[in-house]
């Protein structure tokens, strides 16, 4: 569970509270001027971010600043996952923006502009109408991001708004060291991230954190950089989590829909709860998985290739997608997986874990072979809680 730590404000309130206090900028209403093409991108039906409570207070905040709502469009950031049906956008957004002025839509890895070239090479390609804008504002929320060490910030453009060949030199950066939950200053993946402000100017972001009820308990304003890093340091003082001694069994769930929705988004929850476990420990990963794998090239490899190939190949030729199913097979040599989820029996086997019907059937097999005296950890928000070993 989360660690404790007192709030002034929550809800619609703290979203009011940063719009009206950017860190490191003007307001946002200070920043736009009448006649300006205003994109503002948000997440995805994948995640966790409320957009619908959070987009009204932007938006009335450019109207403050001039700016019409014919003139705002709603970049839906898809990076590499699918696009959204319809009634997905209106839920997203809300009823009132949905069918207002306001434009809706999806972004497209395959229509992109060239930017210019990262210094590790990766290249800046941008969905067009976020390089078209004459300002771009970033809305997001910020949890911990197994190898870019947070989500928010300029993720919300890389990978967010970028094409299949950005994304994918970008999340190579994953094998090297510094790529870890929790890790920010000396992260490859970030760095790379964080250096695309270099080719695209990003005006605005507003950050939100959730607790585990998913309520807003802290929003950040203002500079792309400044603002999320500040982001950042509540979330370690609310989902860091110290631990005197590693279990024995993890039981987890990644925090319910939309992180469990399928396999390829609930393994964030699975890699937050490595840190909890001693080497040779079983996982209980509950995860219902309702649209099954979730991406083409993680479900190819996840059912046609062999752990050690997994690791083998990510490592000499990285593949946008094998990615996380190698995350899988690094952890898999380490511990047994355990898998409490709506998919079939057969399915779930035939990808080297051990299918369960129930929690309870599960941990008793568990404490059959770790033995009754076992350790056990649970993490019902594994999706956003980052356990780490405290001796002092």
């Amino acid at each position: 569970m989360p660690n404790e730590v007192n709030y002034q404000y929550t809800g619609e309130e703290e979203i009011q509270r940063a719009l009206e206090n950017p860190i490191s900028s003007q307001r946002l209403k200070e920043i736009v001027k009448e006649g300006e093409r205003v994109v503002i991108i948000t997440s995805d039906i994948t995640r966790p971010m409320p957009s619908a409570i959070v987009l009204p207070y932007v938006i009335h905040e450019l109207k403050q600043g001039g700016v019409r709502e014919q003139d705002m469009t709603i970049v839906l950031a898809l990076g590499s996952h699918r696009k959204h049906t319809n009634n997905e956008k209106r839920v997203l957004v809300g009823e009132a923006v949905f069918n207002s002025a306001v434009s809706v839509i999806d972004s497209d890895m395959k229509q992109c502009v060239n930017l210019g070239i990262c210094r590790n090479g990766t290249p800046v390609d941008v969905f067009e109408p976020v390089a078209d804008a004459d300002r771009v504002v970033c809305i997001g929320n910020i949890e911990f991001h197994y190898f870019a060490g947070y989500s928010g910030g300029m993720k919300a453009i890389m990978p967010g708004v970028s094409s299949h060949a950005a994304i994918q030199a970008n999340h190579s950066n994953m094998v090297k060291l510094g790529a870890f939950a929790g890790n920010i200053e000396t992260n490859p993946v970030r760095q790379d991230i964080d250096e695309v402000l270099d080719y695209i100017k990003v005006d605005f972001i507003l950050n939100i954190v959730l607790d585990d009820h998913k309520e807003i308990v802290k929003a950040v304003a203002g500079h792309p950089i400044d603002a999320h890093r500040s982001g950042c340091k509540f979330l370690d003082s609310l989902y860091k989590i110290p631990l005197k001694e590693k279990a024995d069994i993890v039981v987890l769930s990644p925090g319910g829909f939309p992180k469990d929705i399928n396999l390829y988004q609930s393994q964030k929850g699975l890699d937050n709860a490595q840190y909890a476990l001693k080497d040779g420990g079983v996982i209980i990963w509950c995860a219902s998985a309702s649209e099954g794998f979730g991406e083409k090239t993680f479900e190819e490899w996840m059912l046609t290739k062999r752990p050690e190939e997994m690791i083998k190949e990510i490592r000499e030729h990285f593949k946008l997608g094998g990615h996380k199913a190698a995350a899988i097979a690094m952890l898999l040599q380490k511990a047994k997986i355990y898998l409490v989820s709506d998919l079939s029996e057969e399915l779930v086997k035939r990808i080297n874990f051990v299918p369960f019907q129930t929690v309870q059937e599960a941990l008793n097999t568990a404490l059959a072979v770790q033995g009754p005296d076992s350790r056990v950890l649970v993490m019902p928000h594994a999706g956003s809680t980052l356990p780490y070993l405290c001796t002092s």
